[in-house]
């Protein structure tokens, strides 16, 4: 156990960074008919207002779907369905407003502002509030580890706003969720045991067993991550007297038995019986039957195609997070961090393999490598190793321009559309770039809702997202001081 209080993510600077992190996921949006939202929002439309989970009425305007008989049904995890569902009720009983007086027809300009609305508030109180919260821990963790609160910022900056998280998080696609479920879990286990007296306090391995279990219950490949955690906790916990480490780890199982069972209880509700997935009935992507829904075996060209292909590499999109591989060399290296940067590795490891072996790793109309989202908070952390590391002012000035340029860069994907088309062989820079964010085809509350100009609703954020950066770093200077 921690014999040493560790220094803590200040607290004036993680309520601003939530807010930074929770406004910049919420102001900008996702295309409503991207077959990935609009499968989930299809599902959420027809429980909300039906009580039914088929989606036969929408169907012919996803190609995202499965058929059992006669009937249509989301192909993915319900969990980002099931999140979404109270929120498109609330919406509908407040406008009065439901999909059986609307046409079903992609023309239908009504059907595109009911779509957005919901899909706007659903983004805003599910994706966009996990990451700003995941952010906030990601600031205690690599701070508390560091012992340093710029070294925090830097990661939690670097994991929320300089990758594509950030765009991931303007939509219900449950990369980014997962993402950050991961990191709460990580975050609750390593506080968790940081102290005897952690240990006694049941918030944590409730918090640890519900994230787990939930990132399951949105994708089920996070629980091959979720597994490397919780043997991380297993080994965290091995010197624990045993009554106190089996009360801490059966309150962790039956938390995450409590989160895993909407999933039983959707699949019950949908398809009459508990053991039916969406995927078994995926229309169109034969793909989808060659080995474990579309799982293989790594294929190193996936893998280079991911991590620094033009098309879809990590490196182009988030150039920050690729260094936190440095950092975690550096923290496996040092006795007091290495478990951490192990199981961060680990994970980081799995995501990729994971993606690699999927028969369609590219991600179909993607910015970046969407199915390795879920590593890069495993990424960010060895950020903060990185920064505390470089102590000499050259290295940190590198490091902050490197940030820059990945904020700058998923900045114009958040604006736009993280949804890239499969024309292009390099969409970052042809379609993000050039034929979206230069001519103003920008995605913001205001210009989708109020009719405001794109220019006066980008520019308008950052009124208010740069002196809330700037406010971040004055008040984190000041941290630094005090904790050195």
């Amino acid at each position: 156990m921690q014999t040493k209080p560790m220094v803590r993510g200040p607290h004036g600077v993680a309520l601003v960074l939530f807010a930074l992190v929770w406004f910049s996921c919420a102001w900008f949006g996702s295309w409503p008919l991207n077959p990935n939202n609009a499968t989930r929002l299809f599902a959420a439309f027809s429980i909300a207002e039906r009580g039914e989970a088929t989606i036969d009425r929408y169907q012919s305007l996803t190609i995202d779907k499965a058929q059992f008989g006669d009937h249509y049904y989301m192909d993915k995890a319900p969990g980002m369905t099931l999140m979404a569902v109270p929120f498109v009720w609330g919406v509908g009983k407040i406008t009065g407003g439901e999909t059986q007086e609307l046409v079903i027809d992609v023309t239908n300009p009504r059907l595109m502002r009911f779509m957005a609305l919901r899909l706007c508030v659903a983004v805003a109180l599910g994706a966009a509030l996990l990451t700003a919260f995941a952010a906030v821990l990601l600031l205690d963790l690599a701070t508390g580890i560091t012992g340093s609160p710029a070294a925090g910022l830097y990661a939690a900056l670097g994991y929320a706003l300089g990758s594509i998280v950030w765009g991931w998080s303007t939509t219900m696609l449950g990369h980014a969720p997962v993402a950050a479920l991961l990191l709460i879990a990580t975050w609750a286990i390593w506080r968790g045991t940081s102290g005897d007296g952690e240990l006694t306090r049941w918030r944590y391995p409730l918090m640890a067993g519900l994230a787990l279990g939930w990132a399951v219950v949105i994708e089920f490949q996070a629980a091959l991550g979720g597994v490397a955690i919780a043997g991380w906790a297993l080994w965290r916990t091995r010197d624990v007297a045993w009554p106190v480490r089996g009360r801490v780890l059966a309150m962790a199982v039956g938390a995450g038995i409590v989160a895993v069972l909407p999933l039983f209880a959707y699949n019950l509700f949908a398809f009459g019986t508990l053991f039916r997935l969406g995927y078994q009935g995926v229309v169109g992507f034969n793909g989808m039957q060659q080995g474990l829904f579309g799982l293989t075996y790594p294929k190193p060209g996936a893998l280079f195609g991911i991590l620094f292909g033009v098309r879809r590499g990590l490196l182009w999109v988030s150039p920050v997070i690729v260094l936190g591989a440095l950092g975690l060399v550096s923290m496996i290296r040092a006795r007091e961090t290495r478990d951490l940067g192990v199981l961060a590795a680990a994970v980081v490891a799995i995501v990729l393999m994971v993606n690699a072996s999927y028969v369609y790793w590219d991600g179909g109309a993607s910015i970046g490598p969407r199915h390795s989202v879920p590593a890069i908070p495993f990424l960010a952390i060895g950020l903060a190793a990185l920064w505390a590391g470089s102590r000499r002012a050259w290295q940190r000035a590198a490091l902050v321009a490197v940030l820059g340029l990945s904020v700058a860069i998923n900045l114009m994907i958040a604006s736009t559309d993280v949804f890239g088309s499969e024309a292009y062989a390099n969409p970052l820079w042809d379609r993000t770039i050039l034929a979206m964010f230069l001519p103003g085809n920008i995605n913001t509350i205001p210009g989708d809702f109020f009719g405001w100009s794109a220019w006066r609703g980008f520019f308008l954020y950052l009124d208010i997202a740069v002196p809330l950066l700037v406010l971040l770093v004055l008040w984190t200077r000041g941290a630094e001081r005090r904790a050195r």
